[in-house]
């Protein structure tokens, strides 16, 4: 891909389901309040990242481009 990402999890909707985890576990960790959270905030883009974000039953995982803030995850309407 070739982009640079912010990964960011909003904690007050993260109901740590793990499924963020289980699908791009190099790219999220639950902490010890079962929340999760990037391994970095900023990464290369990554498929794998991106399918967790879309995995999230609550959203609560945003991706934008670094640089311009462009949204890459969730959609916008």
């Amino acid at each position: 891909m070739g982009d640079r990402w912010r990964v960011e999890v909003d904690r007050s909707l993260c109901i740590g389901s793990g499924m963020c985890v289980g699908t791009a576990p190099d790219a999220f960790v639950l902490d010890s309040a079962r929340q999760a959270r990037p391994t970095e905030p900023e990464a290369d883009a990554a498929e794998q990242t991106l399918e967790a974000a879309e995995s999230c039953p609550v959203e609560a995982i945003t991706i934008t481009l670094l640089g311009s803030g462009d949204v890459v995850f969730p959609p916008e309407d």
